[in-house]
């Protein structure tokens, strides 16, 4: 061997030596943080009276929590669809300002995410009491959970906008589309993996929320995030809260799992095409 390709062979594993070291404490973060909270879920969840059984995931996944946790989607798919529907026409009209008017109006979607999220919430407890009729009600709740997360709506979007090629819209134009269809063929597909990831971001912690539907709704919206922390908190029954956080973590897994294959779909497609 060579004496430059041993040098090589020694700098490229030292290179490997320092990058394991850099992430040593990333590991000792997420074995203490998120491996060992997890495996104690799942001992509790598998578990009664220190023996295996299967009975918590059974009685967990009965008919009435089933229905909360339908009742979650079903909020979590409005909260979803008007964000996108709100996202999206913020995150297109930033994308064609100037990119120094851009980041200034950037600041105030960015800002309030600063602030701590149960702040934020009982913010608009006060406003919606003082205000409006409709404090403890669904549609509290979903004004609540919308003003939360549709900042992680319209930053990807936004995101996705800035880098897209303009010489697809200049070759749009000079063929003689429309500025409408130009954003139905061009624009709105060639967006699609911004959209994606902005679903993705809105839907899966709107299903599992909880803190919105308490101060918001006064207990009268119950969701399986309220479900889940009445077993652990309310009754400490740390076996029937672990079994339905095992549901709940399957169907977001399931949930991930169908938005990363329709983003790599998209993205084999070369961003997507609507006809």
């Amino acid at each position: 061997m060579k004496r430059t390709d041993v040098k090589k062979q020694k700098s490229m594993t030292g290179m490997h030596i320092r990058r394991s070291l850099f992430a040593f404490p990333y590991i000792v973060w997420m074995a203490v943080f998120i491996l060992s909270p997890m495996l104690l879920i799942l001992y509790y969840a598998f578990t009664s009276e220190g023996g295996a059984t299967l009975e918590n995931i059974v009685q967990a996944a009965n008919w009435d929590n089933m229905r909360v946790l339908l009742d979650s989607v079903r909020f979590a798919l409005y909260t979803t669809v008007l964000c996108l529907l709100l996202g999206y026409p913020i995150a297109y009209l930033l994308s064609r300002m100037k990119k120094t008017t851009a980041a200034l109006l950037s600041v105030f979607f960015i800002v309030p995410m600063w602030m701590n999220f149960l702040l934020r919430t009982y913010a608009w407890k006060v406003l919606l009491g003082a205000f409006t009729k409709i404090l403890y009600t669904e549609a509290a709740v979903l004004l609540g959970m919308v003003y939360n997360f549709l900042p992680f709506m319209i930053l990807p979007i936004y995101t996705t906008l800035i880098k897209l090629d303009k010489s697809y819209i200049e070759a749009a134009a000079d063929l003689g589309a429309n500025p409408a269809t130009t954003f139905l063929r061009v624009v709105l597909p060639l967006s699609m993996s911004g959209i994606i990831s902005g679903v993705t971001m809105v839907f899966i912690p709107s299903t599992t929320t909880f803190a919105i539907s308490q101060l918001l709704g006064g207990g009268k919206t119950m969701l399986y995030g309220d479900l889940i922390y009445m077993k652990f908190i309310t009754e400490q029954s740390w076996n029937a809260g672990s079994a339905l956080s095992i549901i709940l973590l399957v169907f977001v897994l399931l949930s991930m799992t169908f938005m990363k294959k329709a983003e790599r779909k998209t993205s084999d497609e070369g961003g997507g095409r609507l006809w």
